[in-house]
């Protein structure tokens, strides 16, 4: 690990810049800008770079979410992200502890495989659909609700 550091100290706060430009601008995680740099670039083994990349994210993450929270032009469900933390914590109990039994080189690839099928399914699909999807989800949500309160549904159905 002493070795990386024998590329000058400032190449990789370049690559902190790079990938907190990409992250703040596009909303990704360290993870798709770091793990690739230091895996390609500077030799490291993909579970050192993985959990690099876990620890820059935390405060690269914070940092950029603050900066949307206060733009009044963009809005976070609190409840939402409540939720999605809860997940995640549980979730990367079980991912660290899986990536911790799993080859570096099978890791390498399943992470790559996993950016292809996301940026494909991204460039693929449109933003209307995925978009008119959460819709309906959250009016059938505000139509159960409404039944759940003793409402009657004025709805017909054809």
């Amino acid at each position: 690990m002493i070795g990386q550091l024998c590329n000058p100290w400032w190449v990789f706060v370049v690559l902190g810049i790079g990938a907190g430009i990409i992250s703040g601008a596009l909303g990704l995680g360290s993870g798709t800008i770091v793990i690739p740099a230091l895996v390609l670039l500077f030799d490291f083994g993909q579970k050192n770079a993985q959990g690099t990349a876990l620890a820059v994210m935390v405060p690269m993450a914070l940092v950029g979410a603050l900066r949307y929270w206060q733009n009044p032009e963009i809005e976070l469900n609190v409840v939402i992200i409540g939720l999605i933390i809860c997940g995640a914590l549980a979730g990367v109990l079980v991912g660290t502890e899986l990536a911790s039994r799993l080859p570096g080189h099978i890791l390498r690839k399943v992470f790559a495989a996993v950016l292809v099928i996301a940026a494909l399914r991204m460039f693929m699909t449109s933003a209307k659909q995925g978009r008119a999807g959460l819709d309906n989800s959250m009016i059938e949500q505000k139509t159960v609700n409404s039944l759940e309160h003793g409402e009657t549904n004025n709805e017909s159905e054809i």
